[in-house]
């Protein structure tokens, strides 16, 4: 998600998108520690855009 998208969003879109994300980064982390998953660095790109997401919120 690119940066001018991240500020189009309303802030229930960003509260939702934070919730989204962190859940899949538990999932990924989950499914890491049981068997290494195909492509570790969804977890990286799952915790930046997370960042992104909480930077923008605390900005508004």
């Amino acid at each position: 998600m690119k940066q001018s998208e991240i500020k189009a969003l309303s802030l229930e879109q960003l509260e939702q998108n934070i919730a989204v994300e962190k859940d899949r980064i538990l999932k990924l982390q989950f499914a890491h520690a049981i068997t290494p998953i195909e492509n570790p660095m969804r977890i990286r790109q799952s915790r930046r855009l997370i960042a992104q997401l909480m930077t923008e919120l605390n900005a508004r």
